[in-house]
């Protein structure tokens, strides 16, 4: 069960990395000055910092077994899913208010970087991220073990 939460993990990475990556390009970290994006900056990046470390204390737990590096991802992904949550929430006004009004070209700039999130890719990795967190309890518990 061990290498189903990695592949669990890294897929939900991948879907964050895309996440991040469209909230940048599009100017997620420019436009806190301005309010434009809702999506606050240490919010963002302290969501992707504790994931990225909990991916690590992972792959740590897959090559020693340690149950002490299990329950510490778990307690790193504690504070993974508020601050996705978080995110999610104030991420479903700006989705929602761009499919009643698609953007103009020339209001582009006052555009939140997070109304260019593809909704399959959210849901996706808001799925994998569930799906990732249960696995990787139920493994601290010591269930599932061989």
């Amino acid at each position: 069960m061990d290498i189903a939460e990695l592949i669990a993990w890294v897929v939900t990475a991948l879907g964050g990395f895309y996440l991040l990556g469209t909230w940048i390009r599009r100017g997620g970290t420019r436009r806190q000055q301005t309010g434009a994006t809702r999506l606050p900056a240490p919010v963002v990046f302290g969501h992707f910092a504790l994931a990225a470390l909990g991916l690590l204390v992972w792959v740590g737990y897959v090559a020693a077994d340690t149950t002490a590096l299990a329950w510490t991802a778990f307690g790193l992904l504690l504070p993974v899913a508020l601050l996705g949550f978080v995110m999610l929430a104030r991420w479903i006004p700006v989705h929602r208010a761009h499919a009643a009004a698609p953007a103009t070209p020339g209001e582009t700039a006052n555009v939140p970087a997070e109304r260019h999130f593809p909704l399959p890719v959210v849901f996706a990795h808001g799925l994998f991220a569930v799906v990732t967190l249960v696995l990787v309890l139920l493994t601290a518990l010591g269930i599932g073990d061989n």
